[in-house]
């Protein structure tokens, strides 16, 4: 008999699953996250502010929207879904690879604010200092800048991690809720929520979901407080 805080082998199913996609999730999206912040935080150029609202726009809009856009875009007969199945042979809708693509354009908006806060708060005259020294700017963005908002980067990823953990509206939309290849976390508790007898395994899901939640986000503030104080030192 399964005691009640040992796993069943579908939780762990949908455990690893939703795992796996919050991490490529986070990892598709880290680098374009931080080159978007940077942006934003640095230059001027018309229309900024439109491109800022389009980033952003993911964490007003009804999640369900997004995951339509996303199959109207990329499903198999989509406008880019089709080009990229045939050409390369990637399917995006009804996979885990969508799920991983919905979750990432949730989060995304979490990651380049808390990137572009961090690299606003830069003193600029330590950039300036190492230009004078002959630093080039890919030099000094990997040398000076990087270094310095690592706290920020740190921050955004766990908070774009916790994010995909969470995701429900897009995904479904998008993947549907197809077990053992679409059915994260959060649509296996929708799941035992509609069957009768289910809240026994309703209830565990929405534990272990809080737990894993809860355990992101305190990673990220003891990693913050101790590059925070690297960073002093």
């Amino acid at each position: 008999m399964t005691s009640f805080w040992q796993l069943t082998p579908l939780e762990w199913e949908v455990l690893r699953l939703s795992l796996w996609i919050a991490v490529w999730a986070v990892a598709g999206s880290l680098g374009p996250g931080i080159l978007i912040a940077w942006v934003l935080a640095r230059k001027n150029f018309p229309g900024k502010v439109l491109v800022d609202g389009l980033i952003h726009l993911p964490l007003i809009l009804p999640p369900v929207v997004t995951g339509y856009i996303l199959l109207v875009l990329m499903g198999r007969r989509g406008i880019l879904g089709s080009w990229l199945n045939d050409l390369f042979g990637l399917t995006f809708a009804f996979d885990w690879k969508g799920a991983a693509l919905a979750s990432a354009i949730m989060a995304f908006p979490l990651l380049v604010r808390a990137v572009r806060l961090s690299i606003e708060s830069v003193d600029r005259g330590l950039e300036q200092a190492a230009r004078t020294l002959g630093a080039g700017p890919i030099d000094l963005f990997f040398t000076v800048t990087l270094p310095l908002i690592l706290p920020g980067v740190l921050t955004g990823v766990i908070l774009a991690f916790a994010r995909s953990l969470s995701e429900f509206g897009a995904t479904i939309t998008f993947v549907s809720n197809i077990p053992g290849k679409t059915r994260t976390l959060p649509l296996a508790l929708y799941t035992l929520t509609q069957v009768p007898d289910g809240e026994t395994g309703a209830m565990r899901l929405c534990i272990i979901s809080i737990l894993v939640a809860l355990g992101a986000l305190m990673t990220s503030e003891l990693l913050s407080r101790r590059m925070a104080r690297r960073l002093r030192g």
